[in-house]
């Protein structure tokens, strides 16, 4: 056996056990195989649209075959048979899924998403045959159904984009500006009568599926009504149709719980090479329909779990034929309502209340006289003042060079260069009592003689005299000046007391 029979070998049994069952994360299709790569081990991932290339494609009808389909032209048949009918709630009995109609509608809302398909290689198709008479078209024109009727409008010729009516109708004016300056300097090349047959017949086919899909959604919706007409009153009958075709039915969408219900329709992946940050995770129709976008952006995702519990409710009533008449769903409808205009509306204005009488006795503070003087002399003095103010916009000198950072503020900077003396202040000035007063000037008064070193005197003096008449004479120079400061004392010292004077008795 050679290498590459061996290889080969290998390769089938990989994709026998991936068959078997060991990849149980890959979803599988109705026939069993897995979605994703093939059964030669998963060598193919990328998706089947983004391999083709249908530039060489004879016709779209190759490629698209669900308008020429029997289902597509069944299901289209029966919805124009049962459009021009009237149906009422006491029609329905036993369980909905039973009614032919409903099945039709099931199979109408998944034929929607087939025709969405359906455009997409179709737009995928145009897109690169016309390519090649206008490459740039598909950068300005990024919506596909436009893109297709600007094909089809525009052609081969491509001056057709002044002063077209029909263009004005698909395109806002910006656009076709760009489209027109664009087309008369793009490098492609005529098409030939077969390439133009070509996108024609795609064209016509896109627009006619389209037409067929807007058409199957006004049936499904105006069949809501009978079907489910209270879940169709909390968020409109296309969503009800949308989460009801998913659902597989209004029997097993009463079975299912609010928080899965809230997630059906999420998109759960995004094409390779696309962004997935416009993508909002965990979000469905539910969160997606009118009654929820309505509200601002931080208040949807905690509305679309509110509308979701009540589209349970509402999907179980109906499930029984119960409240036909839409009543129940019209209650719901004003329940979320009134939730919505609660949680928008502003908050309560904050009144200004008093504050209560403290329950606590009155404490006792000290006040008068004396405290005030206390806090007089307590308080800052003149030159810690100075100290602590700062100039504006004048650097600082340093008062010491080991404490960086200190200064003396405005002390000093009167204009002299000086240490300005401060005022003092009587309130702040330190004070003494009258006994130590008295103690003091006791111990400043002298008696006897007078030494040099206690008095601090010069040492030339002396007690030695010379008078005109006795010649030397030994004299207290103090003397008087003992006389006099007796005197003070007694009279006009501080400590002095006040002095009873006896008169005598007149003789």
């Amino acid at each position: 056996m050679s290498l590459a029979d061996e290889l080969l070998a290998d390769l089938e049994e990989a994709g026998d056990e991936g068959e078997d069952g060991l990849y149980p994360e890959e979803e599988r299709d109705s026939d069993g195989e897995p979605n994703q790569g093939s059964a030669d081990g998963g060598l193919e991932d990328i998706p089947e649209e983004m391999e083709m290339d249908y530039s060489k494609a004879e016709s779209v009808a190759s490629i698209a075959k669900l308008r020429n389909s029997k289902q597509f032209s069944e299901i289209m048949d029966k919805i124009s048979d049962y459009i021009g009918k009237q149906r009422k709630n006491s029609e329905v009995s036993g369980p909905v899924e039973a009614d032919p109609e409903y099945r039709l509608i099931v199979a109408a809302n998944n034929l929607t998403v087939e025709i969405d398909n359906e455009l997409n290689i179709i737009h995928k198709f145009t897109r690169d045959k016309y390519s090649k008479r206008f490459p740039e078209l598909e950068s300005l024109v990024p919506d596909s159904l436009d893109y297709i009727r600007t094909v089809k409008e525009l052609g081969n010729n491509l001056e057709k984009c002044k002063n077209n009516e029909t263009l004005q109708q698909i395109l806002t004016n910006a656009t076709i500006m760009v489209v027109s300056v664009t087309a008369s300097t793009t490098q492609g090349s005529l098409l030939s009568e077969d390439e133009l047959k070509q996108l024609e017949e795609a064209c016509d086919m896109a627009l006619e599926l389209n037409q067929s899909k807007h058409r199957i959604y006004e049936y499904v919706e105006s069949r809501m009504s009978f079907i489910a007409p209270n879940l169709s009153i909390i968020v409109g009958a296309s969503t009800a149709a949308k989460i009801m075709g998913i659902a597989g039915g209004l029997t097993n969408l009463s079975k299912m719980p609010a928080c899965n219900l809230m997630l059906l329709g999420a998109q759960r992946r995004t094409l390779s090479g696309f962004s997935s940050t416009s993508l909002l995770p965990h979000t469905g129709f539910i969160y997606h329909c009118d009654v929820v976008q309505s509200l601002p952006p931080d208040l949807r995702r905690k509305a679309a779990r509110l509308v979701a519990s009540k589209c349970t409710l509402a999907a179980r009533v109906d499930s029984f034929h119960e409240s036909s008449d839409g009543k129940v769903g019209y209650d719901l409808k004003e329940e979320i309502e009134r939730k919505f205009d609660k949680w928008q509306e502003p908050p309560p204005v904050k009144q200004v209340k008093p504050l209560p009488a403290p329950l606590d006795g009155q404490r006792k503070k000290r006040g008068g006289r004396r405290y005030r003087k206390m806090k007089e002399r307590l308080g800052l003095t003149e030159i810690r003042k100075h100290a602590n103010r700062m100039t504006f916009a004048e650097i600082e000198d340093d008062a010491y060079q080991e404490d960086l950072g200190f200064s003396l503020g405005q002390l000093g900077k009167s204009g002299s260069g000086r240490v300005r003396q401060a005022q003092v202040n009587e309130a702040t000035k330190a004070r003494i009592s009258k006994s130590l007063q008295r103690t003091l000037q006791k111990q400043s008064m002298t008696y006897g003689g007078k030494s040099t070193v206690r008095d601090r005197s010069s040492g030339t003096s002396s007690s030695v005299a010379f008078t005109p008449l006795q010649g030397l004479e030994i004299v207290n120079p103090q003397a008087a000046e003992k006389k006099v400061a007796e005197a003070n004392q007694k009279y006009f010292s501080n400590m002095a007391e006040f002095l009873k004077v006896k008169k005598e008795a007149k003789m």
